[in-house]
């Protein structure tokens, strides 16, 4: 099993925007095979963080999720709200910085 953190900074006032895009992935991922869990996280006391908290089963089943179509649609769509991204997958023995 491993852990994944995806943190986003976005513009301000986007967040409305960025979590209505999400939401389709959000559904989208549930549903895939190795996906034991995946949510969002708005942070209450900044509206320009947002983050990704997943468990797969594993790092192949992580990869499969990379190019499902509900993945690519969220990556178009998020692109103008953006403004960095940093994923961290933690394996039981490290963590591993994308």
């Amino acid at each position: 099993m491993i852990y994944v953190i995806a943190t986003l900074e976005i513009r301000p006032g986007s967040r409305d925007a960025v979590v209505a895009a999400a939401t389709p992935c959000l559904f989208g991922t549930r549903d895939e095979d190795g996906c034991l869990r995946y949510d969002l996280l708005v942070d209450v006391l900044d509206e320009t963080r947002l983050t990704f908290v997943e468990v797969w089963e594993s790092r192949e089943a992580l990869q499969a999720h990379f190019s499902a179509p509900h993945l690519v649609a969220w990556r178009a769509a998020r692109a103008p709200y953006v403004v960095s991204a940093r994923v961290e997958i933690v394996h039981s023995d490290k963590v591993e910085t994308l």
